[in-house]
């Protein structure tokens, strides 16, 4: 039996840009910024909540946008990996340590992992490595790229506290 879909309208702040859509109520919010804005750096990996692949903040927390209903996070600020650039576009502090630690290889999980990195940070669950590797525990790399994360992120962290 096919039956008609139900679209509401949804507005939202997706990386400081206000963005009015319709969308159907059974729609995730990973579908809809990729498939609608397309955001394509947000990953689909399970597509249940197991890989953190499609970590994204909203209101500044990180959340699994593939178990996330669009309609659920309307009129709320949603940041994705496309959106954490500094001000002059340059790579987040985060990117950058990724980079300098070899901390990605074949790169799909990597914006998961960033923007779980980033939450990690922000709320302060970096005094250990054992803290850092916790938090993470949601987000997974095929690759095992584990010591190269643990490490960017402990880096950045340090330099936050530090007031870099």
């Amino acid at each position: 039996m096919v039956t008609n879909a139900v679209k509401l309208p949804w507005a939202c702040t997706v990386n400081g840009r206000e963005v009015s859509l319709d969308v159907d109520t059974r729609e995730s919010l990973l579908d809809v910024l990729r498939e609608q804005l397309a955001l394509t750096g947000t990953k689909k990996g399970c597509d249940q909540g197991h890989c953190g692949a499609c970590t994204v903040h909203v209101e500044g927390r990180r959340v699994l946008a593939c178990l996330t209903p669009a309609v659920q996070v309307s009129g709320q600020s949603v940041t994705t990996i496309e959106g954490v650039a500094g001000p002059d576009g340059g790579l987040h502090p985060l990117q950058q340590a990724f980079i300098d630690h070899d901390a990605l290889q074949c790169g799909y999980c990597t914006p998961g992992q960033i923007m779980s990195g980033i939450a990690c940070i922000a709320e302060g669950h970096c005094g250990t490595d054992d803290e850092i590797r916790e938090y993470l525990s949601g987000n997974i790399c095929r690759c095992a790229a584990y010591v190269g994360i643990v490490a960017a992120v402990r880096q950045t962290a340090d330099a936050v506290r530090n007031g870099a």
